[in-house]
């Protein structure tokens, strides 16, 4: 029997998970959610595949017709949450880093799912013509990245890996756009970026890679909830997440749909949707594991030993179960 390599292991492990807590049946997926919110208001990214899916098919609209479903994009997780925990949306997607810094800050707001790790669609860039070579050549060099995001946990573990302290290197907080511009005309010496900022500057401006997420993050992406949508509507998350992991199915077996869907949304060049799209491994979408609870810790624990984040924060107390629902 053919090998399965660890990313559609984990993916697997993922949709049975999802499939045994929910009790999903193949029935449910077409079937109207009955009873729901009132309204869902849906937080995303461009890099958020599934929920773009869901989106640009007007899934959520049938699934949830009784509710006013509003879609409100964001440029990275860290507004998004902000948001979230102000009240302005109910549902939504971020990256490892966003969580950790609302729940130091004291927002309230739960984990309620996650995707598989992908640790190949972040990554520390520099120009073709830079001197740096390894991690090591970041000391004293000024790095692009927006604050507390995925990129930044990225650099942190990188920063570490090459025997550096946090303070040997300038960090520039931007957000992707600006980050982008900076990195073009040399106002900062690298550019740590996730998909698909980096797929697009990837075939725009053919840099060099220094390092991705392998050896250094796992690039987990949680889905968030408000406190109220929580634990009022259980059910309704169930039907979000039937229909996020359908979205994935299309990913996986209807690659140049589901590339023409994500490019009709973003504007986005189809061969930078392809190059991204490529890079993500299967990613059914179910309740967090005690695996992804641990390597999120370890996140947590990570930007708490830096100064970064202000209190230690213990993720398990923010990470919903859905058998409480019960």
């Amino acid at each position: 029997m053919k090998k399965i390599d660890s990313s559609r292991r984990t993916a697997l492990k993922v949709l049975a998970t999802t499939a045994a807590v929910w009790g999903v049946g193949a029935q449910a997926q077409t079937r109207p959610a009955g009873d729901g919110p009132a309204q869902l208001r849906i937080g995303y990214q461009k890099s958020a595949v599934n929920l773009v899916i869901l989106k640009q098919e007007g899934a959520l609209e049938k699934r949830f017709p009784n509710a006013k479903v509003q879609w409100i994009e964001f440029p990275a997780g860290p507004q998004l949450l902000e948001a979230l925990s102000a009240g302005s949306l109910e549902f939504g997607l971020t990256g490892d880093s966003p969580p950790v810094f609302a729940q130091a800050a004291g927002k309230d707001l739960f984990y309620v799912g996650a995707e598989p790790p992908k640790p190949d669609s972040s990554a520390i860039l520099v120009l073709q013509d830079s001197p740096l070579r390894k991690l090591s050549d970041l000391k004293g060099k000024r790095i692009a990245l927006q604050k507390g995001s995925s990129a930044h946990f990225l650099l942190v573990r990188a920063v570490e890996k090459a025997g550096l302290q946090w303070s040997d290197v300038q960090p520039t907080y931007l957000a992707p756009a600006d980050a982008r511009a900076a990195f073009e005309r040399k106002s900062v010496d690298a550019w740590a970026i996730w998909d698909p900022f980096y797929a697009a500057a990837e075939l725009a401006l053919k840099p060099r890679v220094l390092a991705t997420g392998r050896d250094l993050s796992s690039n987990n992406s949680f889905y968030l909830a408000s406190r109220p949508f929580t634990t009022q509507h259980p059910r309704a998350l169930a039907v979000l997440f039937e229909e996020l992991t359908r979205a994935d199915r299309i990913v996986q077996q209807n690659r140049p749909a589901a590339i023409k869907l994500v490019s009709d949304f973003s504007g986005l060049d189809a061969g930078v949707v392809s190059l991204f799209v490529q890079r993500r491994p299967p990613s059914p979408v179910g309740p967090l594991t005690p695996a992804i609870v641990a390597d999120q810790q370890r996140v947590a624990d990570g930007f708490h030993k830096l100064g970064l984040i202000p209190k230690p924060v213990r993720v398990a107390d923010i990470v919903w179960r859905p058998e409480s629902a019960k």
